[in-house]
Protein backbone atom coordinates (compact mmCIF):
# COMPACT_ATOMS: atom_id res chain seq x y z
CA UNK A 1 0.00 0.00 0.00
CA UNK A 2 1.11 3.53 -0.76
CA UNK A 3 0.25 6.30 1.71
CA UNK A 4 0.01 10.03 1.10
CA UNK A 5 -0.46 12.36 4.09
CA UNK A 6 -1.31 16.05 3.75
CA UNK A 7 -2.88 18.93 5.63
CA UNK A 8 -6.65 19.45 5.36
CA UNK A 9 -7.45 23.21 5.19
CA UNK A 10 -11.20 22.55 5.31
CA UNK A 11 -10.87 21.28 8.88
CA UNK A 12 -9.42 23.10 11.90
CA UNK A 13 -5.63 23.56 12.09
CA UNK A 14 -3.67 20.40 12.81
CA UNK A 15 -5.98 17.99 10.98
CA UNK A 16 -4.38 15.62 8.47
CA UNK A 17 -5.81 13.71 5.53
CA UNK A 18 -4.33 10.35 4.59
CA UNK A 19 -4.97 8.57 1.29
CA UNK A 20 -3.99 4.90 1.12
CA UNK A 21 -3.71 3.45 -2.41
CA UNK A 22 -4.11 -0.32 -2.72
CA UNK A 23 -1.38 -2.04 -4.71
CA UNK A 24 -2.69 -5.59 -5.00
CA UNK A 25 -5.85 -7.68 -5.15
CA UNK A 26 -9.08 -7.08 -7.02
CA UNK A 27 -9.28 -3.54 -5.66
CA UNK A 28 -5.79 -2.55 -6.81
CA UNK A 29 -5.63 1.11 -7.75
CA UNK A 30 -8.47 2.12 -5.46
CA UNK A 31 -7.81 4.27 -2.43
CA UNK A 32 -9.10 4.66 1.12
CA UNK A 33 -9.29 8.05 2.84
CA UNK A 34 -8.71 8.64 6.55
CA UNK A 35 -8.47 11.74 8.71
CA UNK A 36 -6.38 12.31 11.81
CA UNK A 37 -7.11 14.83 14.53
CA UNK A 38 -4.29 16.96 16.03
CA UNK A 39 -4.12 14.37 18.84
CA UNK A 40 -3.73 11.49 16.36
CA UNK A 41 -7.23 10.03 16.54
CA UNK A 42 -8.17 8.23 13.32
CA UNK A 43 -11.51 8.68 11.52
CA UNK A 44 -12.72 6.35 8.78
CA UNK A 45 -16.06 7.93 7.79
CA UNK A 46 -17.86 11.25 7.62
CA UNK A 47 -20.49 10.31 10.25
CA UNK A 48 -17.71 9.39 12.67
CA UNK A 49 -16.02 12.70 11.92
CA UNK A 50 -19.28 14.63 12.41
CA UNK A 51 -19.95 13.01 15.80
CA UNK A 52 -16.47 13.96 16.98
CA UNK A 53 -16.54 17.59 15.79
CA UNK A 54 -20.19 18.16 16.77
CA UNK A 55 -21.32 21.75 16.22
CA UNK A 56 -17.78 23.11 16.03
CA UNK A 57 -17.55 22.59 12.26
CA UNK A 58 -20.37 22.49 9.71
CA UNK A 59 -19.68 19.43 7.55
CA UNK A 60 -22.90 19.59 5.52
CA UNK A 61 -20.98 20.52 2.35
CA UNK A 62 -17.76 18.66 3.25
CA UNK A 63 -16.67 16.02 0.74
CA UNK A 64 -14.95 13.23 2.66
CA UNK A 65 -12.97 11.87 -0.29
CA UNK A 66 -11.49 15.14 -1.53
CA UNK A 67 -11.30 16.86 1.84
CA UNK A 68 -12.86 20.06 0.46
CA UNK A 69 -16.00 22.06 1.10
CA UNK A 70 -18.37 21.86 -1.88
CA UNK A 71 -21.33 24.26 -1.41
CA UNK A 72 -22.58 23.61 -4.96
CA UNK A 73 -22.99 19.92 -4.17
CA UNK A 74 -25.02 20.78 -1.07
CA UNK A 75 -27.34 23.02 -3.09
CA UNK A 76 -27.89 20.28 -5.68
CA UNK A 77 -28.75 17.76 -2.98
CA UNK A 78 -31.22 20.15 -1.36
CA UNK A 79 -32.87 20.91 -4.71
CA UNK A 80 -33.07 17.19 -5.51
CA UNK A 81 -34.73 16.41 -2.18
CA UNK A 82 -37.12 19.32 -2.59
CA UNK A 83 -38.26 18.10 -6.02
CA UNK A 84 -38.39 14.41 -5.13
CA UNK A 85 -42.08 13.40 -4.84
CA UNK A 86 -41.18 10.26 -2.90
CA UNK A 87 -39.35 12.31 -0.30
CA UNK A 88 -42.33 14.66 0.04
CA UNK A 89 -44.65 11.74 0.74
CA UNK A 90 -42.42 10.24 3.43
CA UNK A 91 -43.99 10.63 6.83
CA UNK A 92 -42.04 11.29 9.97
CA UNK A 93 -41.41 8.29 12.23
CA UNK A 94 -44.17 7.67 14.72
CA UNK A 95 -42.71 8.61 18.09
CA UNK A 96 -46.07 8.49 19.83
CA UNK A 97 -45.89 6.57 23.11
CA UNK A 98 -49.65 6.49 23.67
CA UNK A 99 -50.72 3.09 24.94
CA UNK A 100 -53.55 1.14 23.22
CA UNK A 101 -56.23 2.07 25.75
CA UNK A 102 -59.62 2.01 24.04
CA UNK A 103 -62.15 4.57 25.22
CA UNK A 104 -65.56 3.24 24.24
CA UNK A 105 -68.51 5.53 23.56
CA UNK A 106 -71.58 4.07 25.20
CA UNK A 107 -74.40 2.96 22.87
CA UNK A 108 -76.95 2.98 25.67
CA UNK A 109 -79.07 5.88 26.77
CA UNK A 110 -77.38 7.93 29.44
CA UNK A 111 -79.05 8.63 32.80
CA UNK A 112 -80.55 12.10 32.97
CA UNK A 113 -81.68 14.40 35.72
CA UNK A 114 -85.06 16.04 35.38
CA UNK A 115 -85.17 19.55 36.83
CA UNK A 116 -88.80 20.33 37.72
CA UNK A 117 -88.25 24.05 38.13
CA UNK A 118 -86.36 24.26 34.83
CA UNK A 119 -88.04 26.45 32.15
CA UNK A 120 -90.51 24.39 30.13
CA UNK A 121 -89.51 21.35 32.21
CA UNK A 122 -86.73 20.52 29.78
CA UNK A 123 -84.49 17.57 30.54
CA UNK A 124 -80.93 18.42 31.53
CA UNK A 125 -78.16 15.92 30.82
CA UNK A 126 -75.71 15.01 33.53
CA UNK A 127 -72.44 16.64 32.29
CA UNK A 128 -70.26 14.28 34.29
CA UNK A 129 -71.75 11.24 32.57
CA UNK A 130 -71.30 12.91 29.19
CA UNK A 131 -67.56 13.56 29.68
CA UNK A 132 -66.56 10.20 31.15
CA UNK A 133 -66.43 7.39 28.61
CA UNK A 134 -66.26 3.70 29.50
CA UNK A 135 -62.75 2.26 29.51
CA UNK A 136 -61.89 -1.14 28.11
CA UNK A 137 -61.24 -3.81 30.75
CA UNK A 138 -58.00 -5.84 30.71
CA UNK A 139 -56.60 -3.79 27.80
CA UNK A 140 -53.08 -4.47 29.14
CA UNK A 141 -53.33 -8.00 27.74
CA UNK A 142 -53.00 -6.45 24.26
CA UNK A 143 -49.35 -5.77 25.15
CA UNK A 144 -48.57 -9.49 25.48
CA UNK A 145 -45.97 -10.81 23.08
CA UNK A 146 -44.16 -7.46 22.82
CA UNK A 147 -40.54 -7.34 23.99
CA UNK A 148 -37.66 -4.88 23.91
CA UNK A 149 -34.37 -5.55 22.10
CA UNK A 150 -30.95 -3.92 22.10
CA UNK A 151 -29.03 -2.49 19.12
CA UNK A 152 -27.89 -6.00 18.14
CA UNK A 153 -31.56 -7.12 17.99
CA UNK A 154 -31.05 -9.39 20.99
CA UNK A 155 -34.17 -9.58 23.17
CA UNK A 156 -33.60 -7.98 26.56
CA UNK A 157 -34.43 -10.26 29.46
CA UNK A 158 -37.50 -8.90 31.27
CA UNK A 159 -37.10 -7.65 34.80
CA UNK A 160 -38.16 -9.78 37.75
CA UNK A 161 -40.99 -8.41 39.86
CA UNK A 162 -41.12 -8.87 43.63
CA UNK A 163 -43.00 -11.93 44.85
CA UNK A 164 -45.41 -9.69 46.75
CA UNK A 165 -46.93 -8.49 43.47
CA UNK A 166 -49.72 -10.79 42.31
CA UNK A 167 -51.85 -10.31 39.23
CA UNK A 168 -55.64 -10.35 38.95
CA UNK A 169 -57.96 -10.94 36.03
CA UNK A 170 -58.41 -13.75 33.51
CA UNK A 171 -55.23 -15.52 32.41
CA UNK A 172 -52.95 -13.23 34.40
CA UNK A 173 -49.22 -13.93 34.20
CA UNK A 174 -45.94 -12.15 34.92
CA UNK A 175 -45.77 -10.55 31.45
CA UNK A 176 -49.27 -9.07 31.78
CA UNK A 177 -48.54 -7.91 35.33
CA UNK A 178 -45.32 -6.18 34.28
CA UNK A 179 -47.06 -4.48 31.34
CA UNK A 180 -49.93 -3.36 33.58
CA UNK A 181 -47.65 -1.79 36.20
CA UNK A 182 -45.38 -0.13 33.63
CA UNK A 183 -48.43 1.26 31.78
CA UNK A 184 -49.91 2.64 35.01
CA UNK A 185 -46.65 4.41 35.84
CA UNK A 186 -46.52 5.82 32.29
CA UNK A 187 -50.11 7.09 32.04
CA UNK A 188 -50.98 8.16 35.57
CA UNK A 189 -49.50 10.60 38.04
CA UNK A 190 -51.61 9.19 40.87
CA UNK A 191 -50.16 6.73 43.42
CA UNK A 192 -50.09 3.10 42.24
CA UNK A 193 -51.72 0.95 44.92
CA UNK A 194 -53.19 -1.97 42.99
CA UNK A 195 -56.78 -3.19 43.32
CA UNK A 196 -57.86 -2.23 46.84
CA UNK A 197 -61.26 -3.98 46.71
CA UNK A 198 -61.23 -7.62 47.79
CA UNK A 199 -64.27 -8.27 45.62
CA UNK A 200 -62.17 -7.84 42.47
CA UNK A 201 -60.72 -11.33 42.97
CA UNK A 202 -64.21 -12.86 42.83
CA UNK A 203 -65.51 -10.90 39.86
CA UNK A 204 -62.85 -8.64 38.25
CA UNK A 205 -65.12 -7.79 35.31
CA UNK A 206 -67.45 -5.96 37.72
CA UNK A 207 -65.24 -4.61 40.49
CA UNK A 208 -62.02 -3.82 38.60
CA UNK A 209 -60.69 -0.28 39.14
CA UNK A 210 -59.48 0.68 35.64
CA UNK A 211 -57.26 3.47 37.00
CA UNK A 212 -55.09 0.89 38.79
CA UNK A 213 -52.97 -1.93 37.27
CA UNK A 214 -54.06 -5.57 37.15
CA UNK A 215 -52.52 -6.57 40.47
CA UNK A 216 -53.63 -7.10 44.03
CA UNK A 217 -53.15 -4.35 46.58
CA UNK A 218 -49.53 -4.05 47.71
CA UNK A 219 -47.49 -1.94 50.12
CA UNK A 220 -44.00 -0.53 49.53
CA UNK A 221 -42.02 -0.57 52.78
CA UNK A 222 -38.97 1.44 53.81
CA UNK A 223 -36.92 -1.75 53.49
CA UNK A 224 -38.02 -2.08 49.85
CA UNK A 225 -36.93 1.49 49.16
CA UNK A 226 -33.55 0.91 50.84
CA UNK A 227 -32.89 -2.23 48.75
CA UNK A 228 -33.81 -0.40 45.57
CA UNK A 229 -31.43 2.45 46.41
CA UNK A 230 -28.65 -0.10 46.91
CA UNK A 231 -29.36 -1.61 43.49
CA UNK A 232 -29.24 1.83 41.88
CA UNK A 233 -25.87 2.57 43.52
CA UNK A 234 -24.47 -0.77 42.30
CA UNK A 235 -25.65 -0.13 38.74
CA UNK A 236 -24.16 3.38 38.77
CA UNK A 237 -20.83 1.97 39.95
CA UNK A 238 -20.82 -0.63 37.17
CA UNK A 239 -21.66 2.07 34.63
CA UNK A 240 -18.80 4.25 35.88
CA UNK A 241 -16.36 1.33 35.61
CA UNK A 242 -17.56 0.58 32.06
CA UNK A 243 -17.15 4.21 30.99
CA UNK A 244 -13.63 4.38 32.44
CA UNK A 245 -12.70 1.13 30.66
CA UNK A 246 -14.07 2.48 27.38
CA UNK A 247 -12.13 5.73 27.83
CA UNK A 248 -8.92 3.80 28.46
CA UNK A 249 -9.52 1.60 25.38
CA UNK A 250 -10.11 4.67 23.18
CA UNK A 251 -6.91 6.28 24.47
CA UNK A 252 -4.95 3.12 23.71
CA UNK A 253 -6.45 2.93 20.22
CA UNK A 254 -5.59 6.59 19.54
CA UNK A 255 -1.99 5.97 20.57
CA UNK A 256 -1.67 2.93 18.29
CA UNK A 257 -3.29 4.72 15.33
CA UNK A 258 -1.03 7.81 15.54
CA UNK A 259 0.63 8.20 12.10
CA UNK A 260 4.39 8.46 11.86
CA UNK A 261 5.95 11.63 10.51
CA UNK A 262 6.05 10.86 6.77
CA UNK A 263 8.01 13.94 5.73
CA UNK A 264 7.91 14.04 1.94
CA UNK A 265 5.06 11.53 1.49
CA UNK A 266 2.65 14.33 0.77
CA UNK A 267 4.76 15.80 -1.96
Amino acid sequence: MEKHTMDCPALPPGWKKEEVIRKSGLSAGKSDVYYYSPTGKKFRSKPQLSRYLGNNVDLSSFDFRTGKMMPSKLQKNKQKLRNDPLNQNKSKPDLNTTLPIRQTASIFKQPVTKITNHPCNKVKLDPQRTIEQPRQLFWEKRLEGLSASDVTEQIIRPMELPKGLQGVGPGNNEDTLLSAIASALHTSSAPITGQLSAAVEKNPAVWLNTSQPLCKAFLVTDEDIRKQEERVQQVRKKLEEALMADLAANSAESSSDTPADSGSDGE
